[in-house]
């Protein structure tokens, strides 16, 4: 179903994030990802008395990022070929700090502690977070046994890690009933509390 009809409007501003992910003849795993954003009316920078043209790329920036079986991040790699600041293009070097770090539950915050603020680029470390998501549908797809794992509690990894795999929903219900839990006791729990 598609949204729903939009007021009169125009565009302003236009981001295209494009993902992909490979798998190496060594075995690893390449997930690429580029970031573009391009204003449709011509756009000075502070950077530039000239302005940018329309539709003309304000940021063109892109990560490479290698990981094993594992998830352990073997490499990554950047290139930022339009950025407001010559400067801007040295941030690239400061996500090596990410090399060795596994992609698994915290990898977000753990992207966050180490990327935030003057510490790196915004548009890379924001790029990194949907990465982890895009090297697990990649590298899941080739293994779909690993979308199965059972924690060490006994619960399938899956159950709460999204909408449809809560616990009070159809979907947990139909696969692991026994970790399935009442929709109905939930809410009397939260209304009694």
């Amino acid at each position: 179903m598609p949204l729903p009809a939009a007021e009169p409007r125009r565009s302003i501003h236009r981001r295209v994030i494009d993902m992909e992910a490979f798998v190496r003849d060594d075995g690893s795993y390449d997930i690429e990802a580029r970031l573009v954003d391009r204003k449709p009316f011509p756009f000075v920078r502070m950077s530039s008395p000239q302005p940018t043209p329309a539709g003309e790329p304000l940021h063109d920036i892109s990560i490479r990022m290698t990981v094993g079986d594992d998830y352990v991040v073997k490499s990554i790699v950047a290139s930022s070929d339009v950025t407001p600041w010559s400067l801007c293009k040295e941030a690239t070097e400061t996500l090596s700090v990410l090399t060795g770090e596994r992609i698994a539950r915290g990898w977000s915050s753990k992207v966050k502690e180490r990327l935030r603020g003057a510490a790196s680029c915004t548009h890379l470390m924001e790029m990194l977070i949907p990465m982890a998501t895009t090297a697990f549908q990649g590298i899941r797809g080739l293994h779909p046994e690993q979308a199965r794992t059972v924690g060490p509690d006994g619960v399938p990894s899956k159950i709460d890690s999204c909408f449809a795999y809560g616990r009070e929903r159809e979907v947990v219900r139909m696969l692991w009933p026994e970790h399935a839990r009442d929709p109905a006791a939930g809410s009397a729990a939260e209304s009694t509390g």
